[in-house]
This record gives structure tokens, sequence and C-alpha cells, in this order.
């Protein structure tokens, strides 16, 4: 089976494949409800759940492999509380691959914060949830199994923007002042601005540098953890593109500029870096 796992919408035709996927999964999540995969509660998955949530899937070789269902939650008297993950569903044969990871980061982008609830009987996906960010807020007995639910929630990822820039395969990395750690070049959103114009003008305020938005390309997105955040999460877009030939000038926090190697990279930059590395030498653009 292909590693590439494509996101896209929930159309009808994924019924039946996302109907089976759920029933295995759930069984194997929940051993301890009676009946759960089957009847009554596949019903409701089929025509409430598929129908009234927005559904995204996983798909990897043209086969549906992770189903995420989410949610916009109120309190009751309108007030928005915020995206609610409603379930989040892997088959059974490819979990452990990262496409739940995958799914809930996908909600994170789209939604920011999240919320969701997960029984306490489902060790697992406690664990899954807990390596992601998420912390308890709360408890009640489920209405329908009477088993406990813990409602889960995890707060918006900081938003940034990267430049990968490499020269004979070393990746350019900064330093701000009062601080021992290297990050990439680039930073977070301005009020209105799009992804490409925050990293143009966090390029010239960092490193002196001309690199209009329209020369840079998407490369990746990364998610972890945001150093020095008290574990928040980090939605890092990361683009190539603009002048190869430059000269940096570091200017406003910046103490200086390196360009590392894949183990320098490793041992001196943010956590997020390794990500960033592992995925330039499977380009081919560092080396092992």
């Amino acid at each position: 089976m292909s590693s590439e796992t494509i996101i896209r919408r929930y159309r009808t035709a994924d019924r039946e494949a996302a109907t089976d996927l759920w029933s295995r999964a759930a069984r194997q999540a929940h051993p301890f409800i009676e009946g759960e995969g089957q009847g009554e509660r596949a019903r409701v998955v089929r025509e409430v759940s598929l129908v009234r949530a927005q559904n995204w899937v996983a798909e990897r070789a043209g086969r549906v492999v992770g189903l995420l269902g989410i949610l916009d939650g109120n309190d009751g008297d309108g007030i928005e509380t915020g995206a609610e993950i409603g379930g989040l569903f892997v088959a059974p044969e490819v979990q452990g691959l990262g496409i739940g990871r995958e799914l809930v980061e996908h909600a994170a982008s789209l939604r920011g914060a999240l919320r969701l609830e997960v029984f306490e009987g489902n060790a697992r996906a406690r664990r899954f949830y807990g390596r992601l960010g998420f912390t308890e807020r709360a408890r009640r007995a489920d209405e329908e199994t009477g088993h406990p639910l813990i409602l889960l929630e995890r707060e918006a990822p900081l938003r940034s923007v990267s430049w990968l820039h490499l020269r004979e395969g070393r990746l350019l990395s900064v330093r701000t002042r009062g601080n021992d750690t290297f990050y990439l070049p680039g930073g977070k959103y301005e009020p209105g601005e799009t992804a490409r114009e925050a990293l143009s003008r966090e390029l010239s305020e960092e490193l002196g540098l001309l690199v209009p938005a329209a020369q840079l390309s998407e490369a990746f997105v990364i998610h972890d953890v945001a150093h020095g955040k008290n574990g928040r999460r980090l939605h890092m877009t990361c683009f190539i593109g603009g002048p190869q030939d430059i000269a940096p000038e570091p200017g406003r926090e910046i103490a200086e500029y390196a360009w590392f190697d894949r183990q320098e990279a490793r041992e001196r930059c943010a956590p997020a870096h390794s990500q960033v590395v592992d995925r330039l030498i499977a380009q081919g653009r560092m080396l092992e």
C-alpha cells in the first residue's frame, strides 16, 4: 500500500467504505460496549453522523483508511464553544502509521482549537490524544451506554511560516538574541497577511533580504511541539524559492545566522527542524 496519505472531503460514494471502517475500528476501540459497530449504532453513523457532520476521509492507494467528523458546537444558548471532533477512526490494519495524527492536524488547520470526548476505557485513544497535546477538562457518563466519557481539549496551534534555503546541502538557520537555539528564518503572521506575505516581511526584518511573496512556493507543512511554549502545538508552513545568492544582514532580534548540515541542525535547532531535515533528505536536498 502506498505510504502517501490523501485527506479529502467525504463523498456519498464513500458511505459503505466509511461505515465498514468505522465498524471495525469501533469494535476494536470499544470492546466494553455491547453491540458496538453494528445494529442501531451503525444506523446512526450511516444516517446521522455521515450526513450532519463535516466529514473528511484519509485515503491511501485509492482506499478509504481513515474517517474524521467535525462538529461546530455551542453551549445550548447559541454561544459558540469551538470545533469538536465528533469521531476519528482509522482502519485497524493501518493504525500506527500516522494517519490519525494527520487527521487531527487537518482538523486543527481548519478550525484551530479542538475538543472531543473519548471513553475512559479506550486507553489507546487517551494515550494518542495525550501525545498530541490534548488535556482533560471534564467527565460525564454517556447517556446511551453509561460508560464514563472524558472531555479533552487542545488550544489552537501556533501558526508560523519558514524559509527553506540550502547552500551546498546545508540549511540556513537563525538564532535570536538571548537564545541558544536556532530556528528556521520566518515567524508569525500579522493581521491580514497571507503566508507568503508574512514570510516575505519576516525575511526582510530578520535578515535584510528582499524575497517577493510571488517567488515563494509552499514546500510542506510541519506539525510539532512549539519550542519553549509549554507544549503548545506548532503549525509551520515551509516555503522554498527566492534568490539563491544571498548575503544576510541580521536585523531586529536576530543575533546570528548559520548554515547547518544534517547533524548540526538536529543538535542545535528547535525540535521541528528534525522533521524538516527528514523531509529534505527524502527529497534529496540534504545528505544523509
